[in-house]
């Protein structure tokens, strides 16, 4: 099942630290999102595969603003 990962915060995108096509586990961080000057992990909600990034490296997101595509293993 395909579903969308949202942030948690208002911030910017501070690093991604997967790669598209990546099978991860439950908890692992797939970006940080840096707000007020912390650093946010943004992580699996479950065990899957990252299908692709809807944000880069910089840019600023809004709190639930879909940042990874996801799907479910």
């Amino acid at each position: 099942m395909s579903t969308s990962i949202p942030s948690t915060v208002t911030g910017t995108v501070w690093k991604i630290e997967a790669v598209e096509g990546q099978r991860v586990a439950r908890g692992d961080s797939l970006l940080l999102v840096e707000s007020m000057k912390m650093e946010i992990p943004i992580e699996a909600p479950g065990a899957g595969r990252v299908l692709r990034f809807l944000v880069a490296e910089g840019e600023t997101v809004a709190e639930g603003q879909a940042l990874v595509a996801f799907e479910t293993a």
